[in-house]
C-alpha cells in the first residue's frame, strides 16, 4: 500500500516552487501577530490579564468610546475578500487570495504602521459577506475591501458603510482612482495642460474604471468617455446595470458611439483598467502629446514601447519595471492612517481628492515625463497623505464625536 508523503518532509514536492524566489519568501505567510507589551512577571501578568484587564473591559462597557484608546481598534484594519477578482488572476477563490491579502497587510504595516487582519471569506453571497463583516467589525477601526468582483463590490461597500460607523473602503476602486487622478494631474501639468483641457477615454467599466471616472469628474475633467466590452457607454445604447447607467448619464457629452478604438480618435488620454490590447495604429490616432495609462497587470493594454512609438508623451503602467507605476501603495496607507488618526467615520470624496493632490504635490520639484508620481519609498509619502486626509475629514465633518 502506498503511503501519502508527509508534506513537511517531502522536500522534492516543493523543489520546483522553491527554485522561484517568491515562494520561499511566502513560506508560512508574510505576517505574524506580536505583542506590543511584554509580560515578564506576576505583576505584569496581573495588569495585562486578570485582574487588571477586567477594569479596562468594565470601563469600555460603561463608555464604549474608550475602546479607541485602550484596545487595538484605533490602529487596526480588517481586510476582507472573497477571492473573486484577484489582481490579474480573476476568480481564484479565498484560499488562493490569501497571499495577496497577507501582502496587503504587510504593506499597511510597513508604510502606514497599521495592524491588519486578512479575512478570506468562503462565500460570494452579498448578504452573507455583509452580515459577516458587520458581526466582526467591532474589533476594528476600518474595513478594507479587496479583490471583490463588480458589480457586487459596489453594493457591498455601500451597504456596509450604511451599517457601520467606521470607514469602509474598497481599494480596487478608490485607491486606484486616487493614484490615477494624482498621476493625471501631473501628466497634464508636464504636457502644459490642465485637467479641464483633457478628453479622457477609460477602458473598463468595472470597479476601478467606475471609481476613476467618478474621481476625474470630481477633479474637473469634463469630457470622459467610458467603454466596456461592448463599446462606448451612452444613454441610447441599451440596457445597463444601475452603475453603468449612472456613468452613461454623466459622461460622453459628445454622444460618441462605437468601439473603444473609435473613441480613442483624437483623445488626449487613455486609461486602461480592463485588459485586452490596443494596437499601435489606434494609439497613433490620439491627439498630440497624448497620455497613456495602460494599467492592466501583468500585461498592459498598450506596451510602453508601443505607446512611445505611437507618439505618446507620458506613459504609465501598473508594473514596477517601467517608470510611472500607478501603484495603490502610494495611497492606501496614508488614507487609512489619516482616517484612523482623525477619527473619521467614513472616507469622503473630499478625503480622496485631498490624498490625490497630496500625492501629486510630492513630485513638484522633479516633475518630468517619466516622473509623474512619487516613489513608494519616499519618506514623506505617508505623513503627507495622512495629514491631508485628516484635514479633509475635519473639513467634511465626518469625525466621530464619542
Amino acid at each position: 500500500m502506498s503511503q501519502t508523503p508527509d508534506p513537511v518532509d517531502d522536500a522534492s514536492r516543493y523543489a520546483v516552487y522553491d527554485a522561484d524566489p517568491a515562494f520561499p519568501l511566502h513560506r508560512l505567510g508574510k505576517i505574524e501577530v506580536r505583542p506590543t507589551v511584554r509580560v515578564r512577571d506576576n505583576a505584569g501578568l496581573s495588569l495585562a490579564y486578570t485582574p487588571g484587564v477586567g477594569r479596562v473591559s468594565q470601563a469600555i462597557a460603561d463608555d464604549p468610546s474608550l475602546g479607541w484608546r485602550y484596545t487595538w481598534r484605533g490602529n487596526s484594519i480588517l481586510i476582507v475578500t472573497d477571492g473573486t477578482a484577484v489582481l490579474g488572476l480573476g476568480d481564484i477563490g479565498p484560499l488562493a487570495a490569501l497571499p495577496v491579502m497577507e501582502g496587503k497587510a504587510l504593506l499597511f504595516k510597513e508604510f502606514g504602521g497599521i495592524d491588519c487582519v486578512p479575512i478570506c471569506l468562503g462565500t460570494t453571497d452579498v448578504d452573507e459577506i455583509i452580515d459577516t463583516v458587520v458581526r466582526i467589525a467591532p474589533a476594528y477601526g476600518a474595513i478594507n475591501l479587496e479583490d471583490i468582483s463588480a458589480p457586487r463590490c459596489f453594493e457591498i461597500e455601500r451597504r456596509l458603510q450604511e451599517r457601520l460607523d467606521i470607514p469602509v473602503f474598497h481599494d480596487d476602486q478608490h485607491g486606484t482612482a486616487v493614484v490615477a487622478t494624482a498621476a493625471l494631474t501631473n501628466a497634464a501639468k508636464v504636457t502644459g495642460r490642465s485637467l479641464s483641457d483633457l478628453r479622457v477615454v477609460v477602458s473598463g467599466a468595472g470597479a476601478a474604471g467606475v471609481a476613476i471616472t467618478n474621481m476625474l469628474l470630481a477633479a474637473g475633467v469634463g469630457d470622459i468617455v467610458v467603454c466596456d466590452r461592448a463599446g462606448v457607454l451612452s444613454t441610447g445604447r441599451g440596457t445597463y446595470t444601475d452603475v453603468k447607467a449612472d456613468i452613461a448619464e454623466r459622461t460622453n457629452t459628445s454622444l460618441l458611439s462605437g468601439t473603444l478604438f473609435d473613441a480613442l480618435g483624437g483623445a488626449d488620454v487613455f486609461i486602461g483598467v480592463s485588459g485586452g490590447t490596443v494596437p499601435v495604429e489606434v494609439v497613433s490616432t490620439m491627439a498630440p502629446k497624448s497620455i497613456v495609462f495602460a494599467m492592466a497587470n501583468p500585461v498592459p493594454e498598450i506596451h510602453p514601447d508601443v505607446a512611445k512609438a505611437a507618439g505618446a508623451a507620458v506613459i504609465a503602467t501598473g508594473r514596477s519595471d517601467f517608470p510611472n507605476q500607478i501603484n495603490n501603495v502610494l495611497a492606501f496607507p496614508g488614507i487609512f492612517r489619516g482616517a484612523l488618526d482623525s477619527g473619521a467615520t467614513c472616507i469622503t470624496e473630499g478625503m480622496k481628492l485631498a490624498a490625490a493632490n497630496a500625492i501629486a504635490g510630492l513630485v513638484t520639484d522633479d516633475l518630468a515625463m517619466d516622473k509623474i508620481v512619487p516613489d513608494p519609498f519616499d519618506p514623506r509619502l505617508t505623513a503627507t497623505v495622512s495629514a491631508a486626509v485628516a484635514a479633509a475629514a475635519v473639513a467634511d465633518g465626518v469625525i466621530r464625536t464619542g
